[in-house]
């Protein structure tokens, strides 16, 4: 029963805590009190599971909360292969962008458990009632502002084929360090995030703005992609680059878009968040971008701004 659920309460977790670490800690823990409680007294093993697993994760998350406001440099949700959406359980693609994982954040636990439940796996209210432990009524409140928070990011953004378009030209630019190119791509308010985690050099601020994100890309562009190996992978369901430097990932880089251009760069550089997906399989960068001779490795985005 518990295997067939799995992958379902690794869904709910990871979305809650956009860890699959932490996700992993939480089913874990899931399944350690499936083992223990009384079967018998259990009427729908599925909505224990859910429970369990949704409590759970919200008191992880209150937990890892306290611990992010230490955090060294922007926090991003670990990014997670979804090239064949192993281990998601994923019945929809909803709540996983990352994009949306970071605007989720904004949401108190409670708002974000029963976003997760009635947007990603279709819950009825009353069951999500009983899970955060609100009226129904609360509950619905509870969905509607979380709806509304995410709902202009949501209806904004570009197609995936839209966003590997936009993502290749964006590499191509940041690459030959073409200031106009970038410009070009970028909305007005473009933010580029760098998450290093305190592991490895990185912008310890977000850098906004059009002129400023390019005049950034391009001062570092003569060591930062010295050497780099670019591939394809599906993270959270969205095109993404991992990048390679002798064969080891150093920086998982994805944007989100509207119609405007490019309105965000994240760039996932602590290696704690960058050992799962480095390991799926991935196919190479098309069009090939790594014209140019390879240079000495330079550090990654390794400034502090």
């Amino acid at each position: 029963m518990f295997a067939s659920l799995r992958s379902r309460l690794f869904g709910i977790a990871y979305r809650m805590l956009g860890s699959s670490a932490e996700a992993e800690d939480i089913v874990q823990e899931a399944w350690l009190r499936w083992q223990t409680c009384d079967r018998d007294a259990v009427r729908d093993p599925g909505a224990f599971l859910a429970t369990t697993t949704t409590r759970l994760a919200i008191n992880a998350l209150r937990s890892a909360r306290a611990r992010r406001e230490t955090y060294i440099g922007p926090w991003l949700p670990e990014p997670v292969d979804t090239s064949a959406d192993p281990a998601l359980g994923a019945e929809t693609g909803e709540a996983l962008e990352l994009a949306i994982l970071v605007l989720m954040e904004k949401l108190s636990p409670t708002e974000r458990a029963a976003y997760v439940l009635r947007e990603a796996f279709h819950y009825p209210y009353e069951q999500i009632a009983g899970i955060v432990q609100a009226t129904e009524d609360n509950t619905r409140q509870l969905v509607s502002r979380a709806r509304k928070r995410v709902a202009d990011r949501r209806r904004g953004s570009v197609r995936p084929t839209e966003q590997r378009r936009l993502l290749t030209a964006f590499l191509a630019a940041a690459r030959k360090g073409d200031f106009s190119a970038l410009e070009e791509l970028f909305a007005s308010e473009v933010v580029s995030y760098s998450d290093g985690g305190g592991a490895v050099r990185a912008a310890r601020h977000p850098v906004a703005g059009r002129t400023t994100v390019a005049k950034f890309l391009v001062a570092f562009a003569p060591t930062f992609w010295a050497g780099a190996e670019l591939s394809w992978v599906e993270a959270n369901g969205r095109p993404s680059v991992l990048i390679s430097r002798d064969g080891t990932a150093f920086v998982l880089v994805t944007i989100s878009a509207t119609d405007h251009g490019i309105d965000q760069i994240m760039w996932v550089m602590n290696p704690a968040k960058l050992a799962s997906i480095s390991a799926a399989k991935s196919t190479p960068t098309e069009p090939d971008l790594s014209g140019g001779p390879a240079r000495r490795p330079g550090p990654p985005l390794a400034q502090d701004a």
